[in-house]
């Protein structure tokens, strides 16, 4: 497997996508475990990216509503485009299932990342888990 993309069901992305949110927003982030898991990842898509070696280093998921979340990439593998990888095959998903908009709430500092691909910020910025965030959206038809 070199530098892919899987998007599919919880059932078959559980593990891998646990073990990196838990790596970035647990344990480098400082979430509270409690506020990590919650009960919309059995109706989402998930997209995990691999580096050459297989390696599951990336994650997100799409929600029936149209919010993309759960964005992590692990420190190493950070500048190496596996975020924008992710991103697009969770983009081109909600496409394929004829979502109107897509929406989330991105960490500030990563606001760039999602304005780069025609995400607009909307509102104020606020505070997720002690982080702050402004949420974004994208018209996708």
């Amino acid at each position: 497997m070199s530098d892919s993309v899987l998007v599919c069901a919880w059932a078959e992305a559980r593990e891998r996508a646990r073990a990196i949110r838990y790596n970035v927003f647990v344990e480098e982030q400082g979430v509270p475990v409690e506020l990590e898991w919650d009960d919309m990842d059995e109706p989402s898509w998930h997209a995990l990216a691999f580096a050459a070696d297989g390696t599951p280093v990336a994650t997100g998921r799409l929600l029936p509503d149209g919010h993309i979340g759960r964005m992590a990439v692990l420190k190493e593998a950070r500048g190496t485009g596996m975020g924008a990888k992710v991103l697009d095959a969770l983009m081109a998903k909600a496409a394929e299932l004829r979502y109107p908009e897509l929406i989330l709430n991105a960490q500030t500092h990563a606001a760039p990342f999602y304005a780069r691909v025609g995400f607009e910020p909307v509102g104020e910025e606020f505070e997720e888990a002690g982080i702050p965030h402004l949420e974004m959206r994208k018209r996708l038809r």
